[in-house]
C-alpha cells in the first residue's frame, strides 16, 4: 500500500484524478451490485431450497425466476408498442385519433365478422364458460388479435402505424427470448466447463475448498453441509456407474443394446398414439363446439371446447410415466437418465402442441368452394382465425395451471396425510412422492412454449403467464417443502441449468415455426386484426418500404439479393472457423493449466 501511494504522488495531476475516480466508480458498482443482489426475486426462498434440497431442485426454482422476469419483459414490450397505442387512440388520450382504411379487392362475406359478446341478461356460468375458454366477453377484449383493427393511430402529431409495430414487436419479443436464453446457455456452459473435471479432483475441491467461510450463522451453516453432502451423494453414484459399465463384458453389452432397441421401438409405438389421439380430438372439437352454446349444455360444450387441451394434458402425463418406467430398464447414469428422459418428454409435450396446430391449420385452411378460395381460409367456420388460435393457447395456458394446482391439492397433500397418519405397510411402501426435476422443469417449458406461440394472436398472453409462474413458484414450494421428498438420485447444477436452457431453446426454436408460417404464409383474416388488409402478416413490410426514399429503397433491395447475402455468408463462414481455431487453442491451454494444478 504505502508503494502503491508513492507511485500515486509521483504521477501528474490528471492521472491521479483518473485514478481516483477509476477506484470510486468501481466502488460504486460494487455497492449497486450487492444492493441489487438484496432486491432479487425470491433470493432468500432460493438459498433456503438449495440448503435443504441440493443445487438440482434449487436450479429448477432459479430457472422458474428466470421465466418469470423473461415473460414480464414480454409483456411490458407488447404493451407498449401494441396494446397502449391502440387504447390510446380508441379513447382520444393525449388528443389522439385513429384511422381505419376501408379494405380494396376483398370480398364483402370475407369481412363478415360478428364476436360473440354477450348481450343483455347473462348467466353466471356463461362468464364462467367465457373466462375459462377465452370466447364471449374476452374475445372483443385487448386480450386477443381481433380487438387491434386500427391501421393508423395520431398522437398528437406523431403517425403510429400499428401493423408495422405489430409485426416487429413480435420479431422483437421472440429476438429477446433467444438472446436472452443464449446468454444465460453461455454462462451454464462455461459453469460446466469448470465442473467437467475427474471426480477425484471434483472430491478433492469440494472437501478442501468447498466451505463458504462468509457464513456465521448456524442455520445458514447447516444448509451449507446439506448442500455439499448432496453434492458428494452424486459424485460417489456417477463414479460407481463408472465402475459397472467399465467391467462389462460383450454380452452384457449386447442384451443391453438390444433391450435399448426394443423399448425405443415402444416409445415410438407412444408417441404414434398420442399424436393421432390429438389429431382426433382436435378435429372433432372444431366440428362441434358451440360458441354461443344455446343448444349444448354449459359443462358439454366447455368439455368439447376444452377436448384438445385434455387429451394433450394426458398424453403428457401418461407418455412420461410410460418413460420413466422404460429408462430404468436402459441402465443408464443418473445424470444421462434425467437428460434422455427429459428429452423424450420434451418431445412429446412440444410435438402435441405442433399436432394441434397442423390440425388447426389443416381446418382453417380447407377450402372448397369458389368463395372460401377468395378468402384464402375456411371464412365461415374462422372469420378471424388468429383470435381463434389465440383462444386454443389461452385454453392451453389456463387448463395446464389448473392441472398444476389440482395435482398438489387433490394428489399431493392427501398423500402426504396418508403416508403421516397410516401406518399401513402399502402405504408406508409407496411413500412421500419425489420431486421429479425433469417433470417439473418440462412443465414450466411447456406453458412457456405455448406462450411464446400464442402471443403473437393473444398480445397480452405473456402477463397471464407472468402471473401463472409467479403462483407456480409458491404452490411448488410448499409442495417441495410440504408434501415431497428430494430425489434419492441428485443431480448436479451446473450440469442442469445449462440443459434446462438447451430444452427451453428447444421449445422457442418450435415457436420459431407457427408464428413464422402465420407471418409469411396463411392468409391473414380479412374482417379483423391489423393485417386484415394485406394478403398476408408480412405483407406490410414491403409496403412501408414502398413509402421509403428511392435511394433507401434500393439500398434495402440490394441488403435483401443474392449480391449481398452470398459474401455476406462466405464472410460469416470465416469468423466462425476463426473462433472454433480460437476455442481449439483456448481448449488446449487449459488442459495445460489444469495438468499444473
Amino acid at each position: 500500500r504505502d508503494s502503491q501511494e508513492a507511485n500515486i504522488k509521483s504521477l501528474s495531476g490528471w492521472n491521479q484524478w483518473k485514478r481516483t475516480s477509476h477506484k470510486s466508480w468501481r466502488k460504486f458498482l460494487d455497492e449497486a451490485k450487492e444492493l441489487f443482489s438484496y432486491l432479487e426475486l425470491w433470493r432468500h426462498d432460493i438459498h433456503s431450497i438449495e440448503g435443504k434440497f441440493g443445487t438440482g431442485i434449487q436450479s429448477y426454482f432459479s430457472f422458474l425466476r428466470f421465466l418469470v422476469l423473461l415473460n414480464f419483459v414480454i409483456f411490458i414490450l407488447m404493451f407498449s408498442f401494441v396494446t397502449l397505442p391502440s387504447v390510446i387512440s380508441k379513447y382520444g388520450i393525449f388528443n389522439s385519433s385513429f384511422a381505419k382504411i376501408s379494405a380494396s379487392n376483398i370480398e364483402p362475406h370475407c369481412t363478415v365478422y360478428s364476436p360473440s359478446g354477450n348481450k343483455g341478461l347473462v348467466y353466471f356460468y356463461a362468464y364462467l364458460k367465457d373466462l375459462l375458454s377465452g370466447t364471449g366477453f374476452l374475445e372483443v377484449t385487448s386480450l386477443f388479435y381481433g380487438y387491434y383493427t386500427i391501421d393508423a393511430a395520431w398522437i398528437s402529431m406523431f403517425r403510429y402505424n400499428l401493423p408495422l409495430a405489430y409485426l416487429l414487436a413480435t420479431f422483437a419479443y421472440l429476438g429477446l427470448s433467444l438472446l436472452w436464453i443464449i446468454k444465460r446457455s453461455v454462462e451454464g456452459f462455461k459453469q460446466n466447463l469448470v465442473h467437467a473435471e475427474d471426480q477425484f479432483q471434483s472430491y478433492c475441491n469440494k472437501v478442501f475448498a468447498g466451505w463458504d467461510f462468509c457464513i456465521t450463522d448456524l442455520s445458514a451453516a447447516r444448509l451449507k453441509h446439506r448442500s455439499l453432502q448432496y453434492e458428494l451423494k452424486t459424485d460417489l453414484e456417477e463414479e460407481r456407474l463408472k465402475q459397472k459399465i467399465a467391467n462389462r463384458t460383450m454380452k452384457d453389452k449386447l442384451r443391453i443394446y438390444s433391450l435399448r432397441l426394443f423399448l425405443n421401438i415402444i416409445v415410438l409405438a407412444v408417441l404414434g398414439g398420442c399424436f393421432y389421439a390429438i389429431y382426433r380430438a382436435t378435429v372433432f372439437s372444431q366440428a362441434n363446439s358451440s360458441s354461443n352454446g344455446n343448444n349444448i349444455k354449459f359443462e358439454a360444450n366447455l368439455l368439447v371446447q376444452y377436448l384438445p387441451s385434455i387429451v394433450i394434458t394426458l398424453a403428457n402425463f401418461i407418455a412420461p410415466q410410460i418413460f420413466s418406467v422404460l429408462i430404468r430398464l436402459e441402465d443408464y447414469s443418473p445424470a444421462f437418465e434425467i437428460r434422455l428422459t427429459l428429452m423424450r418428454c420434451v418431445f412429446v409435450r412440444l410435438a402435441n402442441i405442433g399436432v394441434l396446430l397442423l390440425s388447426l391449420w389443416s381446418q382453417i385452411s380447407s377450402c372448397t368452394t369458389d368463395k372460401c378460395n377468395a378468402c384464402g381460409y375456411n371464412y365461415e367456420l374462422y372469420p378471424c382465425w388468429e383470435s381463434q388460435v389465440g383462444q386454443e393457447m389461452y385454453k392451453l395456458l389456463i387448463f395446464d395451471f389448473i392441472i398444476i394446482l389440482a395435482g398438489t391439492l387433490f394428489l399431493d397433500f392427501p398423500r402426504k396425510l396418508l403416508v403421516t397418519h397410516c401406518s399401513c405397510k402399502p402405504v408406508q411402501w409407496c411413500g412421500l412422492q419425489e420431486f421429479g426435476i425433469s417433470d417439473n422443469v418440462l412443465e414450466i417449458i411447456y406453458g412457456q412454449t405455448i406462450c411464446w406461440i400464442g402471443t403473437f394472436y393473444s398480445p397480452l398472453l405473456p402477463a397471464i403467464a407472468t402471473i401463472k409462474y409467479f403462483i407456480v413458484f409458491y404452490i411448488k414450494k410448499i409442495s417441495l417443502i410440504h408434501t415431497r421428498k428430494p430425489s434419492a438420485r441428485p443431480i448436479r447444477a451446473s450440469s442442469s441449468n445449462f440443459f434446462f436452457l438447451v430444452v427451453l431453446l428447444i421449445g422457442l426454436l418450435l415457436a420459431f415455426v407457427p408464428v413464422g408460417v402465420s407471418i409469411a404464409y396463411i392468409p391473414s383474416s380479412k374482417a379483423c386484426g391489423p393485417f386484415r388488409n394485406f394478403n398476408t402478416s408480412w405483407a406490410v413490410v414491403p409496403d412501408t418500404i414502398l413509402g421509403f426514399p428511392t435511394d433507401l429503397q434500393n439500398v434495402l433491395y440490394g441488403i435483401a439479393s443474392e449480391a449481398f447475402a452470398v459474401p455476406f455468408f462466405m464472410v460469416v463462414c470465416i469468423v466462425m472457423f476463426y473462433f472454433i481455431a480460437l476455442a481449439g487453442a483456448h481448449k488446449r491451454v487449459v488442459e495445460q493449466l489444469r495438468e499444473q494444478l
